[in-house]
This record gives structure tokens, sequence and C-alpha cells, in this order.
């Protein structure tokens, strides 16, 4: 319901900006960057698949679905309703610890989930300096999970997939002057783990944007 919620808030948004298209005069490029929080939703079927061959099942298991990450981004402002975004992102790494059954342990990181992003971006502008955003776009990511284990010989404990998805998100900006802004965006990304499992990952930055 969420995800369906911020989908539908990010096509009227981009519709929005698109039936008001005019020509691209006072078009910008803009560079920026942003740090923040990303947090994951790691799905059982990574453990699972970790032990798959080895006879083990998952008995227990605790995991650090959050981590410090970053991005940064070239854009071009055709008009005020309108942007294309492109970009790099690296969402950090994340971990967990498992009790096998038969008796045993498995440790796991889905590590360096770094790659690129290509977006479209509706902007409705509210006050001179205040505008909303919605975006859009496709991403292509690489994760590399490493892996190890008490109890069990691990048949792939070093897998890494790379990923062709969609991420769409909703933000926030304002410019304190001509050239300079900054912006506060939440995004969700559509990831693998090294063997193709899907999962969602939260993305929230504050963003310091240069317009040239």
């Amino acid at each position: 319901m969420k995800i369906r919620f911020f989908a539908a808030a990010a096509l009227a948004v981009l519709t929005t900006g698109a039936q008001a298209a005019e020509p691209a005069a006072g078009a910008n490029w803009y560079l920026g960057g942003g740090a923040g929080q990303s947090r994951a939703k790691l799905s059982s079927s990574t453990f699972v698949s970790a032990l798959n061959g080895t006879g083990a099942s998952v008995a227990t298991y605790t995991s650090d679905e959050k981590e410090t990450s970053y991005k940064l981004f070239l854009g071009y402002q055709y008009n005020p309703y309108l942007a294309f975004e492109g970009g790099y992102f690296n969402l950090g790494t994340y971990t967990f610890n498992a009790t096998t059954t038969p008796a045993g342990t498995l440790a796991g990181s889905l590590k360096n989930t770094v790659g690129s992003n290509l977006d479209i971006i509706g902007t409705l502008p509210l006050a001179e300096r205040f505008s909303l955003i919605a975006r859009a776009g496709v991403q292509s990511s690489k994760t590399r999970d490493l892996f190890s284990a008490t109890g069990v010989v691990l048949t792939a404990p070093t897998p890494s997939k790379n990923q062709i998805s969609y991420k769409i998100g909703v933000g926030a900006g304002m410019d304190f002057t001509r050239n300079v802004g900054v912006r506060a965006d939440w995004e969700r990304y559509r990831i693998g783990d090294g063997f193709g499992t899907k999962m969602d990952v939260d993305l929230y930055t504050l963003n310091l944007l240069y317009k040239f």
C-alpha cells in the first residue's frame, strides 16, 4: 500500500510537469551530492540460498539493516517543471547472523551495494525558492555477498549479482541563491542480493546542489 501511494504521487507530479512543459529557456545543469541513511528489508530467502546444498536450514537470525549511505548526481533542469538526473549511489553493507539446524552458525554481509541510475523528475514549485519533487527511473546495481559458517560447508560463499530494476522517490528542495540549494530525498531502490533475490532499500538523504 505504501509503495502504491508514493508511486501514485510520483506519477501525479510527473504528469503535471509534463503537461506544463515549456521551451527550454532558462534550463540549468546542476551537480549535487548527499548523504544519509539507507534501510534494507532483508529476505530470509537470502539465508536459505546461502545454505543451499548443505542440508542445513536457518533456525534463528538477527540482522543489521541500517547503514550510512551516499550518492552523487548530475542533472539537467529542462524547465521549471521537468528535470533529468543521472547519478551514482552506494547503499552500504548489511549484515546478519544466524543459527542453523543441524547445530551451527551462519554469518553474512551484503557488501558494496553500488550502482548508477537515470531518473525523470517532476517539480512542483510552491514558492519562489521552495518546491516538491517526485521521481521515477531505472537503476543498475551490483551487490557482492560474503558468507561464513560453522557446522556446514557453504557451496557459494561469495556470490555477486548485477541487476537492472526500477527506483522511485519524492523530496523537497529549497534554493538559497540562484546557484546553491538543498534537497531532502526519499528514494526506494529495488535491488538484489548475490543470489538474485529481490529486496527493497529505502534511502533518506540530505543533498547539496550547485546550479550552473
